[in-house]
């Protein structure tokens, strides 16, 4: 089985070529972004027509938190728009038998119920902050839904939840909380600091799951005969920034104080996924968030020391 895995040097893709290469009879198709332009529909119809993969898992996307989306929302729509609409059209065009597109928990209304079930998409007005990157995957999703409906093709989505672990981005302004977090910590270790300053009050909460969890449920995803035409991956729990933010620093070691910049935005006041749809089909995640911090430490100094760190 030839499987197509768009982004594959992006924190997800790289999580999805480890856990996919130790599936017996699947050959990888890899491509990087000099070699295949995902927002140029020639150069994706031709990739496709060329190679002809049984299956696509869509893992490429442009990414950031608050800041960087409320900075660059335009580039945020444009080229997560054009990647969806290019890498399902020309997979439908090109007889893929599969295509798995990966959202974000961020398509679901500011306010929606908590945790969030699939079926409240769209019900109300999303977070603003990062309104053109929901958009754009809202976009995806439903090109997903209505190819399947129209077309009969086996296209479908998976949304996961905030997302961290090797490859992360630890940009210091455009990366997001969790990554922000690592090298703010690592950083402030490494100087003697006395004090961290963290954004917001603290008090919103949020839902965490290891990118080598996503994977897995990837994988688990693609060998059911009929699954939903989308699904929340997530891990069902959730901790406030706050003990977020105190986990991170005493997974590094950072002994000093933790001071709280209140005249910076929150953002959405809780996101959690309601993963009932996925743990009844037999999936749940297995990383605890210490462990997985812990983790996700350990890839940050190896990708630090090698210099190869996303930053």
């Amino acid at each position: 089985m030839k499987i197509f895995i768009a982004g594959h040097r992006g924190m997800v893709g790289s999580a999805l070529v480890r856990r996919l290469e130790r599936e017996p009879g699947v050959k990888l198709l890899l491509r990087s972004r000099q070699e295949l332009n995902l927002t140029s529909q020639a150069a994706v119809d031709a990739f496709f027509a060329t190679e002809k993969p049984d299956v696509a898992i869509v893992g490429a996307a442009k990414v950031g938190g608050i800041h960087a989306n409320n900075t660059y929302p335009a580039e945020f729509i444009y080229e997560n728009l054009a990647i969806a609409s290019n890498t399902v059209h020309g997979a439908y065009k090109a007889g893929v038998k599969r295509l798995l597109f990966l959202g974000s928990s961020c398509i679901y209304p500011k306010h929606a119920p908590q945790p969030m079930p699939e079926d409240c998409l769209l019900t109300s007005p999303l977070e603003p902050t990062n309104e053109a990157y929901a958009i754009a995957k809202i976009a995806g999703l439903k090109l997903c839904q209505y190819y399947r409906k129209q077309y009969g093709v086996l296209f479908h989505s998976g949304m996961p939840t905030n997302l961290y672990g090797p490859g992360d981005n630890y940009h210091p302004l455009n990366s997001h909380v969790l990554p922000a977090l690592i090298r703010r910590f690592h950083e402030a270790k490494e100087a003697g600091l006395a004090e961290v300053v963290a954004w917001g009050t603290g008090k919103p909460m949020r839902e965490f799951l290891h990118v080598d969890d996503l994977a897995d449920a990837c994988a688990f995803l693609l060998k059911l005969e009929n699954p939903p035409d989308w699904i929340n991956i997530g891990t069902g729990t959730d901790v406030t920034i706050k003990e977020l933010t105190e986990t991170v620093a005493t997974a590094i070691g950072y002994k000093g104080r933790i001071t709280w910049d209140a005249s910076k935005p929150d953002g959405t006041p809780r996101k959690l996924m309601d993963v009932s749809r996925l743990t009844n089909l037999g999936w749940k995640a297995r990383l605890g968030l210490r462990e997985g911090i812990e983790k996700a430490y350990s890839s940050f100094l190896s990708e630090k020391a090698d210099g190869v760190l996303r930053q």
